[in-house]
């Protein structure tokens, strides 16, 4: 893998962090991927990737708290 470029949500307002996060992932390309950078479990957004990208898109714990969680968010490669 590639280094990832981080997309730190920490100091967004909570109500804008979805839609940039979202956007961030659209603008992926094949292979392509960023590391999430948040203040809480972002268990939730997970839930909405599955409902909205079920299959396309990979999603790996690279630390988990207690008070800094980052997630390695991508797009597969097509294959």
């Amino acid at each position: 893998m590639s280094e990832r470029v981080e997309l730190d949500v920490r100091t967004l307002e909570p109500a804008r962090r979805h839609q940039i996060i979202f956007e961030r992932y659209n603008a992926l390309g094949p292979g392509e991927g960023y590391v999430l950078v948040n203040d809480h479990d972002p268990k939730p957004l997970y839930y909405q990737f599955a409902a909205e990208h079920a299959g396309d898109f990979t999603w790996d714990y690279l630390e988990e708290g207690p008070e800094v969680w980052r997630v390695d968010i991508g797009r597969p490669a097509a294959q």
